[in-house]
């Protein structure tokens, strides 16, 4: 769940007529129907749109080097990001959320196109965007695709920040800052301050990189233990361990299914 969203919006909520609560259907329909794989989608569409962007201004840059220059050799930036991260830890502050990172945020937060509820009582939408009044919604209001990757991307920027702030000058892999990214988003910047996740902030000071990965367990929402966040948790740690980004869930169907 994101806890927060400092950019301004562009909204125009649509009242969905089925009130605040809409039924569980309704409900089950919205995270798990055709809402997620039509917002993977349209991130895809976003990520290469992107890459089409940065692969033109890599060839423009090229061609200014003179007329030899070949600049088709030249790798594409999402190479060149995955050739440095295997390479070398990077400052947190240069790094950002990778698209691997959003999709898992996306099947693990589920997509709801109408404003509800969440377990705490806070009004929320999207891929676990927690609205602010500046966003102009109320429960039972709807937005679009494109509403919410904007709230997706907002909310990744605040928790990158935050991960820069926590880990000060330890530096990180890329799905180690992912997995990082993930923890914040997911719990928010306060419940891993030294106050409240002491053990954690203990193992960034010493730089142990493997006591910061037994410290991404969290399991508890509205003060009970969810199982979903056990998951979750499972999902981080392998992501900070061994840059693996699969759902531990489906690992599991497919190993039932095997046997």
């Amino acid at each position: 769940m994101a806890y927060s969203n400092n950019a301004t919006k562009r909204r125009h909520p649509v009242t969905s007529g089925q009130g605040p609560v809409g039924g569980a259907l309704r409900r089950m329909r919205e995270r798990r129907g055709e809402t997620l794989p039509r917002l993977l989608h349209a991130l895809s569409r976003r990520g290469r749109m992107r890459k089409r962007k940065a692969a033109l201004v890599l060839s423009v840059g090229a061609i200014g080097l003179g007329t030899t220059a070949n600049y088709m050799t030249l790798p594409s930036p999402s190479a060149a990001m995955a050739f440095e991260a295997a390479e070398k830890r990077r400052q947190a502050g240069k790094l950002r959320a990778s698209e691997t990172l959003k999709r898992a945020l996306i099947e693990e937060e589920g997509v709801r196109l109408t404003v509800y509820r969440d377990i705490a009582g806070h009004a929320t939408v999207g891929v676990g965007h927690k609205v602010l009044p500046r966003d102009g919604l109320r429960v039972g209001d709807a937005v679009s695709y494109d509403d919410v990757l904007d709230f997706l991307e907002a909310d990744l920027g605040h928790a990158e920040e935050a991960v820069a702030r926590l880990v000060g000058n330890l530096p990180l892999f890329q799905h180690e800052f992912d997995a990082l990214v993930d923890l914040v988003y997911n719990v928010g910047e306060g419940n891993v301050s030294p106050h409240k996740s002491p053990r954690l902030n203990a193992a960034l000071d010493a730089g142990d990189y493997e006591m910061v990965a037994a410290e991404l367990d969290y399991e508890h929402a509205g003060g009970q233990i969810a199982r979903g966040l056990i998951y979750r948790s499972e999902r981080r740690a392998n992501m900070f361990l061994q840059a693996a980004y699969d759902d531990p869930r489906q690992q599991g169907k497919q190993a039932i299914s095997q046997a």
